[in-house]
Formats: structure tokens, C-alpha cells, sequence
């Protein structure tokens, strides 16, 4: 099974969008169905985020 990580800057409930290490991502709505990406493609989207001056934490691996 899975484990699917909700971000620490989602609100409590269903209106947020979860990552699951080496698998995707999904919307908490419609869990069932979630998008592949893998982890160099993830990693170029951080590296991107991270660029344009948004905050990322770093995250232990699990």
C-alpha cells in the first residue's frame, strides 16, 4: 500500500493535493485516481519552484 503525504501547509479536510513517494500525485477529492511522475521528474519540479522564489522545506527520506 501506498503512503500518500497531504503538504503542511494544506488545511485540514479534503481540499488539498497529496504525494506519494515514487508514485504520484492525487487530489484528496478523488483519491482513487492519481497522476504518475517520477522522481527525477518531481525533483526538476522542486528544483523549479525552488527557483522562482517559492519556499520549499526539505523533507527527510523515507
Amino acid at each position: 500500500m501506498a503512503t500518500w503525504r497531504k503538504s503542511s501547509y494544506s488545511a485540514t479536510g479534503d481540499s488539498c493535493v497529496e504525494v506519494g513517494r515514487g508514485i504520484g500525485i492525487r487530489d484528496t477529492k478523488a483519491p482513487a485516481v492519481h497522476l504518475p511522475v517520477s522522481a527525477s521528474a518531481w525533483s526538476r519540479f522542486l528544483a523549479s519552484v525552488r527557483v522562482v522564489g517559492a519556499v520549499v522545506p526539505e523533507h527527510p527520506r523515507d
